[in-house]
C-alpha cells in the first residue's frame, strides 16, 4: 500500500463570495481506507466532487493525478470510465426502478440494440452476493431500506469496474448493524485491491477501518495522520477539525432537580397501533413526565418505538388505535391534530429534517414562520416585513451561518439547516419541545451549538424530550434519561446514575404485556 494511486495538488475551488477550497493537497495510497474529516463546510464533499468531475476540469485550479497519469475530467463519465466511482450521501436510486434496473441504468445489457433482462438479472443477482445482499433483483427499490439501498449503490459501483470509491457519509442514515456490515464490506474492499475514500463524522467508525485520516477545515487542508501511529485519537482528530483542544464536547449544564418547574407534560398508558400491520402493537402502555427546564433522554434501539411514540403524542401523527391520556401542566388533554398540539404549546422536531422538517426549496425566513403563521398575520395576510424581521433575529440569536435569510435553506449545511428548523419550532412559543435525533449528520462543532441552545432552552424554562441514537449524547446533556424496548418504557435513571451499560440492560431488556 506504498505507491500512490491518487494525488490531487493545489487545488482551489471558488463560488460567488466563497473559497470553497483553497490550496489543498490530498494522497491516498493503492489499496488502503483513506477517511477525510472536517466540520460542516470545511470542503470534504466539494473536494470528492472535484475528484469525480462533478465539478469539471476548468471550473478549478489545481492537478489530479490518477494512477501515475494526470486527469482532466470533464463530467463523471469521464471519472467513471478511469473506475473512480462516487456514492454520495443523498442516494441516487430510482424507487420506481428494479434493483437491477437501477444497477445498470446508463450501462444497460445490450443485445442487438435491445436490453438483455436475463444477463441484466444475473449480472444484478451476482454483484448483489459480493456486497452480501440475497433480494432478488427485480425488486423495486422503493421495497428496500436505507440500508441496502446503500448496497445497491455499491454493487452499482462495482459494475463499473470501481478502481477507487468515495463513499459520502455512508451509514449517517443506517442503523447499528447496517452500519457494521457496510464497514466490513469495506474491509473486505481493501483486501481486493480497491482503494476506498470515506467521508464521514463518525469518528469511532473511522478510528475503526481507516489506514489514513485527511483533516479539512476551512477548505485548507491541516494535516494527514497515519491511524496507526502512535496518540491518534478521537480527541486528536477532532482537535485538527475544530482548530481547537475540545476537552469537553458538552456545555456545561449547572441545573438540579430542585432548579426544575412543575410537570409541564405527562402521558400515561399511552398505547400506540401500527398503521399498517393490523393489530400490532408500537408503544405500550408508554409513562413519562418532563418538568420545565428539564432535559429528559429516550434512550432505545432501531426498532424500539421512540419516534412513533413522540409522533403520536404530537397531534396523532403517527399511529392508529391511539389510548391512554396526555396531560399538560397537569390538565387532560386531546391532541387529535398537529393544530392541537401547537396550540397547547408543544413543537416536535422530527429526525428526518430534510424530508421532513425543512421545505428546502424555500428560503429561511418561509421556513422559519411555516408553523405560526398566524403569529405574524394580519387580517389573514403575512405581514412580509415581520416575518423578515422574526427569521432575522433567529439567524443571529442561533448563529445560523447564511448571507441572509433569503439563502435557500438547500443550500445550508446540515448543522446550520438543522438550526433552522429548530427556529421554526421556537417561533412557535412551546412549553414542550420534542427534538428527534437532533444532531444526526452535522459535525461535532455544530453538535456543540445545538447543545449549547437545547442549554438555553431549558434555562428559560421550556420542557425538553430530547431522542438520539447516541448514547454519549444522552449523558451527556440529559437530566434524566428513560429507556424504551419493544414499545415499552423499560427504566428510568438519573443523570448521576445512568451509564452506557445500566442504559444499554435497559433498552435490551423485555418487559411482558401485562
Amino acid at each position: 500500500m506504498n505507491d500512490v494511486i491518487l494525488r490531487m495538488r493545489g487545488i482551489t475551488k471558488t463560488f460567488p463570495g466563497v473559497a470553497a477550497l483553497q490550496d489543498v493537497n490530498l494522497e491516498v495510497r493503492r489499496g488502503e481506507i483513506h477517511a477525510i474529516c472536517g466540520e460542516n463546510g470545511a470542503g470534504k464533499s466539494t473536494l470528492m466532487k472535484v475528484l469525480s468531475g462533478v465539478y469539471p476540469h476548468g471550473s478549478y485550479t489545481g492537478d489530479i493525478d490518477f494512477d501515475g497519469e494526470p486527469c482532466h475530467f470533464g463530467g463523471i463519465r469521464d471519472s467513471e470510465r478511469r473506475g473512480i466511482v462516487i456514492i454520495h450521501q443523498e442516494l441516487a436510486l430510482i424507487p420506481h426502478l428494479s434493483i437491477a434496473e437501477n444497477i445498470f441504468l446508463g450501462n444497460e445489457r445490450v443485445h442487438r440494440g435491445l436490453i438483455d433482462w436475463n444477463r441484466t438479472n444475473a449480472d444484478a443477482g451476482a454483484l448483489l452476493r459480493r456486497v452480501g445482499l440475497r433480494d432478488n433483483p427485480v425488486t423495486p427499490a422503493m421495497d428496500l431500506g436505507v440500508g441496502k439501498q446503500q448496497l445497491v449503490e455499491i454493487a452499482k459501483a462495482l459494475s463499473k469496474e470501481v478502481r477507487l470509491l468515495i463513499l459520502d457519509e455512508p451509514t449517517a442514515a443506517l442503523n447499528e448493524s447496517d452500519s457494521q456490515h457496510l464497514l466490513d464490506l469495506l474491509r473486505e474492499f481493501r483486501e481486493r485491491g480497491i482503494t476506498c475514500v470515506i467521508i464521514s463524522h463518525k469518528l469511532n467508525e473511522i478510528e475503526a477501518v481507516a489506514d489514513t485520516t485527511t483533516i479539512l477545515r476551512d477548505g485548507r487542508t491541516i494535516e494527514t495522520l497515519d491511524m496507526r501511529g502512535k496518540g491518534v485519537t478521537e480527541d486528536r482528530i477532532i482537535s485538527g477539525m475544530v482548530g481547537r483542544d475540545l476537552s469537553h464536547r458538552f456545555p456545561p449544564r449547572a441545573a438540579t432537580p430542585a432548579s426544575f418547574g412543575d410537570e409541564a407534560l405527562r402521558i400515561e398508558d399511552w398505547t400506540v397501533h401500527s398503521p399498517t400491520q393490523h393489530g400490532r402493537v408500537i408503544v405500550d402502555k408508554a409513562n413519562l413526565t418532563l418538568r420545565r427546564g428539564e432535559i429528559v433522554g429516550l434512550a432505545g434501539l432501531m426498532g424500539a418505538g421512540r419516534t412513533e411514540l413522540a409522533m403520536s403524542v404530537f397531534g396523532r401523527s403517527y399511529g392508529t388505535g391511539i389510548s391512554g391520556q396526555v396531560y399538560k401542566d397537569g390538565v387532560p388533554v386531546e391532541l387529535r391534530t398537529v393544530g392541537d398540539a401547537i396550540a397547547h404549546g408543544i413543537a416536535y422536531a422530527t429526525e428526518d429534517r430534510k424530508r421532513y422538517g425543512l421545505n428546502l426549496i424555500e428560503d429561511i425566513q418561509r421556513n422559519v414562520s411555516g408553523a405560526a403563521l398566524p403569529r405574524i398575520a394580519r387580517g389573514g395576510w403575512v405581514d412580509d416585513n415581520r416575518e423578515f424581521r422574526v427569521a432575522e433575529d433567529y439567524r443571529h440569536s442561533l448563529n445560523i451561518k447564511a448571507p441572509g435569510v433569503g439563502t435557500v435553506t438547500g443550500t445550508l449545511s446540515g448543522g446550520n439547516q438543522q438550526k433552522v428548523v429548530l427556529a421554526k419550532w421556537i417561533f412557535t412559543d412551546p412549553d414542550v419541545l420534542i427534538l428527534d435525533e437532533p444532531t444526526r449528520g452535522i459535525d461535532i462543532g455544530a453538535k456543540y451549538e445545538i447543545y449549547t441552545i437545547i442549554n438555553r432552552l431549558a434555562d428559560e424554562g421550556k420542557a425538553i424530550l430530547v431522542i438520539s441514537s447516541e448514547l454519549p449524547e444522552l449523558l451527556g446533556i440529559c437530566d434524566r434519561i428513560y429507556a424504551l424496548s419493544a414499545g415499552r418504557v423499560t427504566g428510568e435513571l438519573p443523570r448521576a446514575d445512568a451509564t452506557p451499560e445500566r442504559l444499554m440492560q435497559l433498552m435490551t431488556s423485555f418487559k411482558e404485556r401485562s
